[in-house]
C-alpha cells in the first residue's frame, strides 16, 4: 500500500495536468462520482459532520488495526473533496491520520478556491476524520493494555 505521502503526490499529480479551476472542479465532480456510498442507516444525526455547509455523513470502521471511512454528501463538489480525503486517510492506522500533513490541499489550491464556507467544512471533514482516529487509537491502546 502507498504511503500517505505518495497518495498525496499522485492526487498532487492529477489535478497538475489541468490548466484552470473549472477543469479542476469537473475533475472533482468525476471524483464524486466514485464514492462509495455509505449505508443508508448512516445518513443521520449521528454521522453527520458539524460545520459543513451541506450536509456530510462520514463513518469510520475499526479493522485489523485501520481505520475505514465511508462518505456521502448531498453536494457534489463536497462528494468530491470527501473522496480526496478518504483515498488519503482511509485503510490507514490511526497514528498515521492524526499525524498526517495534509499538505495536498494546499499544493493543488484546493482550500484558496473555494468558498469561505466550503473552505470552513474542508477542516470539519479532516478534523472528524481525526477524532475518529483518535477515538480508535484511544480504544485500540486501550484493549493492548487489557482493560
Amino acid at each position: 500500500m502507498s504511503t500517505i505521502q505518495e497518495v498525496q503526490q499522485e492526487i498532487v499529480d492529477e489535478f497538475a495536468v489541468f490548466d484552470d479551476w473549472m477543469d479542476r472542479y469537473n475533475y472533482l465532480i468525476e471524483l464524486a462520482n466514485e464514492l462509495s456510498v455509505i449505508d443508508e442507516k448512516k445518513k443521520n444525526n449521528d454521522y453527520i459532520i458539524k460545520g459543513c455547509q451541506s450536509r456530510v455523513w462520514l463513518n469510520a470502521e475499526f479493522e485489523d488495526g485501520k481505520v475505514i471511512y465511508s462518505a456521502e454528501s448531498d453536494a457534489i463538489i463536497t462528494r468530491g473533496i470527501i473522496s480526496l480525503l478518504i483515498r488519503v486517510l482511509s485503510g490507514r492506522e490511526p497514528g498515521e491520520i492524526i499525524n498526517a500533513k495534509l499538505e495536498f490541499i494546499d499544493q493543488i489550491g484546493l482550500k484558496e478556491n473555494l468558498s469561505p464556507t466550503r473552505a470552513n467544512g474542508l477542516l470539519a471533514m479532516i478534523k472528524q476524520m481525526r477524532l475518529y482516529a483518535i477515538a480508535y487509537d484511544a480504544k485500540s491502546k486501550k484493549n493492548e493494555q487489557g482493560e
